[in-house]
């Protein structure tokens, strides 16, 4: 693996994004386990876009402005109801849920659909993974799994610890009730702000 690679691949993976946003809600409401769950179902939902980048397909968002109009519009909906599923008080990310753990596949489900509504990521891999393999090696499409492979690797790895690092607050401010309703709104403004993004990418 390249150092240029492994370096480009931490900056961004470790900027703040819906993926690590969801990752450390979950360490905060459900514990240190969850927060693996979430950091695991956000690395899966990378592997449509993988999928996407290395076939070539991830060309019909430069060619389509509809296409990627519609999966921008689509990612900005599901924000909104994270959104709101934040701010109710039995929703699945309410920060003030007193019941136990949530089950592990709707953890990991909620984590995937994120990252596939995200319309950044395709044209992320078509763009990024190009640039770290020579055109004239014969074996690019090997390269560009091996080197997606990796990325996803430090993506769970990073999350992993975004998540082990917000359990480990948990206790103390599931005793605060106006902290936690204050990181609630939080949560869910960042969720906002992030469809505002989407829905502008379409419009600009």
């Amino acid at each position: 693996m390249p150092i240029e690679f492994l370096v480009t691949s931490l900056v961004i993976i470790a900027t703040p994004g819906t993926g690590s946003l969801y990752t450390v809600a979950m360490g905060i409401t459900q514990g240190r386990l969850s927060s693996l769950y979430a950091a695991l179902g956000c690395t899966l939902g990378l592997f449509v876009h993988m999928a996407i980048a290395i076939s070539g397909a991830a060309t019909i968002f430069h060619t389509s402005p509809k296409a990627f109009s519609m999966l921008s519009l689509a990612g900005a909906a599901y924000m909104l109801y994270m959104a709101a599923s934040m701010l109710r008080s039995d929703g699945p990310l309410a920060l003030n849920h007193d019941e136990p753990d949530r089950q592990a596949v709707q953890i990991i489900r909620h984590a995937i659909v994120i990252n596939l509504l995200n319309p950044k990521l395709p044209l992320f891999f078509l763009a990024f993974l190009p640039a770290f393999v020579s055109a004239s090696d014969t074996q690019v499409v090997m390269e560009m799994t091996i080197l997606s492979l990796w990325f996803m690797l430090l993506t769970l790895i990073i999350f992993a610890l975004y998540g082990w690092f917000a359990a480990l607050f948990r206790s103390t401010l599931l005793s605060k009730p106006r902290v936690m309703l204050t990181m609630q709104r939080g949560f869910a403004v960042a969720f906002v702000l992030i469809a505002i993004q989407l829905v502008h990418s379409v419009l600009v």
